[in-house]
């Protein structure tokens, strides 16, 4: 029956058929996508996805004032003027020099000194003022240690109450020795302005007691606060006799 169309329908010759597999393929569940934020969409449809994102620092553009310079501490101090250096430099020196009289006063005053600027025992009984004698000899160690202190309290009643020293090497103070019965140095004698004597101090004791003495006579009071006290001392026996040259020496 060749007049009888077919209803066989003809694939093209480039059609290649679809084969199927029997089998059952495996796909890996694919991972829903994160929504993109609003404000990188734009971003995202003009960037170039080839190139690496540049993040570029946040510059105002619009203001073009001149940088201004901040001043910085850098820890030191400006150089000082001409006049400043002069100022520390006198400064240093009346420092210096003080500190020196300072260690002379304490420190450096010898028997020597006291010596000098003690008054003659025969004036010290004639001035009508109260009077400390200190019998003393420049061997003695004690009499050496406390010659600062005697000074000092010498330096501040010295127009109030006379200071004398008496050298026990002097042949000359022999009377006075056994007046005064000195057995041990040094010995302080404190007599009141007529000569009399109100108490003594002998050997090596607080500061304050000879001090508490001396401003005793030089207010006038009735006794002294310290009238027979005795400390370390050096025996007046190991005493150098010698015969001084000029016999008016209060030494």
């Amino acid at each position: 029956m060749a007049g009888v169309f077919s209803n066989t329908v003809r694939l093209p010759h480039s059609s290649a058929p679809v084969l199927r597999s029997s089998g059952f393929s495996r796909r890996r569940p694919s991972t829903p996508l994160r929504p993109v934020p609003r404000r990188l969409r734009g971003l995202i449809s003009r960037a170039d996805p080839t190139d690496e994102a540049v993040v570029e620092p946040n510059v105002d553009t619009d203001d073009k004032s001149e940088p201004t310079s901040v001043p910085q501490n850098t820890g030191f101090a400006e150089f000082p003027s001409k006049d400043i250096n002069r100022r520390i430099a006198l400064a240093s020196v009346t420092s210096a020099v003080g500190l020196f009289l300072t260690t002379r006063l304490e420190f450096g005053v010898s028997l020597k000194d006291l010596s000098a600027y003690a008054i003659p025992y025969e004036e010290a009984l004639a001035n009508g003022l109260p009077t400390v004698v200190e019998f003393y000899a420049d061997w003695c160690e004690v009499c050496r240690e406390l010659a600062p202190d005697v000074y000092k309290i010498e330096q501040q009643y010295k127009d109030q109450v006379n200071f004398v020293m008496l050298n026990v090497d002097n042949t000359k103070w022999e009377q006075e020795l056994d007046e005064f019965g000195v057995e041990g140095i040094p010995h302080f004698a404190f007599l009141d302005k007529d000569g009399n004597e109100e108490g003594n101090v002998i050997g090596r004791l607080p500061r304050q007691y000879l001090l508490e003495n001396v401003a005793a006579l030089a207010n006038g009071a009735p006794s002294i606060p310290h009238a027979r006290v005795l400390g370390k001392y050096s025996s007046a026996e190991a005493r150098k006799v010698h015969q001084v040259a000029d016999p008016r020496s209060h030494g």
